[in-house]
């Protein structure tokens, strides 16, 4: 990059308000609401206010598995927050995630009822609470968390930043898509390794760990993410791929990935209040 065409910082950083990149007109440096509206609340226990970006597929994908698993006390409503329209920054959104960001559930079935932010604080309450998909042994159960929190550590340069640079930027730069497919690549590679001499994350025990990390891991090397399959040479990670397409090939996952999905290819389903929604999604397909 050459000297003329070098960014050099003010001395104070000033908002500019549209910059060219995708979200910007919604983007802001501070936080709180932004406008009044409350959430929607459906009948069940649990109310899951999401998109299906790898974030949101999550906990989609958790409760699927626990309504698989026989709990039926994991009955939930899902409703979609638009987040390109602003969605998230409601007053009754902020109110369950101060954040506004997706995923975030009301847990109704406690008294008061529990706000749960946080893909990854989501997917440990809800299997702490029901006991299913966490390992009970210490030595899985802790192995389990360590993938957890890696995701949550590692995934925002995946996204925020390769993904970014490489796919939603205003024009193509060099030094970050460098820096960020370095990063991202040394990462795949992380997960391909560890799963060649493991079948999940955790070990032998599918968990919250394979959840978690499957939407953004496993989307990218199946070309779910970005069209960046050949730039990444994903065919290179064959214990990675093993893992992803075995993910990708349970029923519960197939199911909860498509809820709150608006946008793309494929099925959408706006919002979930029962099975059936999902059973008559599946079979427009």
């Amino acid at each position: 990059m050459s000297k003329k065409k070098e960014y050099q910082p003010p001395k104070v950083w000033t908002w500019e308000k549209e910059d060219g990149s995708k979200f910007s007109n919604i983007n802001r440096p501070y936080s709180g609401p932004r406008h009044q509206k409350a959430l929607p609340v459906g009948e069940h226990p649990f109310q899951l206010y999401s998109l299906a970006t790898p974030n949101g597929q999550k906990v989609g994908i958790m409760f699927e598995e626990l309504l698989a698993a026989g709990v039926k006390e994991a009955e939930y409503d899902a409703w979609t927050i638009d987040i390109g329209e602003g969605d998230q920054f409601s007053s009754g959104f902020v109110n369950v995630n101060p954040n506004s960001k997706i995923p975030a559930i009301m847990d109704r079935s406690s008294n008061p009822p529990v706000r749960v932010f946080e893909s990854g604080a989501i997917l440990q309450y809800l299997a702490e609470k029901f006991g299913k998909f966490i390992p009970e042994e210490i030595t899985a159960k802790t192995e389990c968390r360590n993938w957890l929190f890696w995701q949550m550590g590692s995934a925002p340069y995946l996204g925020g930043g390769f993904g970014h640079f490489y796919n939603y930027a205003p024009f193509k730069m060099e030094y970050p898509i460098n820096r960020f497919t370095m990063e991202t690549k040394r990462q795949l590679d992380v997960l391909d390794k560890h799963l060649s001499f493991n079948e999940y994350l955790a070990g032998d025990e599918y968990s919250i760990a394979d959840i978690a990390v499957w939407p953004w891991y496993g989307g990218v090397v199946l070309g779910k993410l970005y069209d960046a399959g050949d730039f990444l040479q994903v065919e290179d990670y064959t214990h990675l791929l093993r893992w992803a397409k075995q993910i990708g090939e349970r029923e519960a996952v197939k199911r909860g990935k498509i809820v709150n999905k608006a946008w793309g290819d494929g099925i959408q389903l706006l919002e979930r209040h029962s099975r059936k929604d999902i059973d008559k999604a599946l079979k427009k397909k």
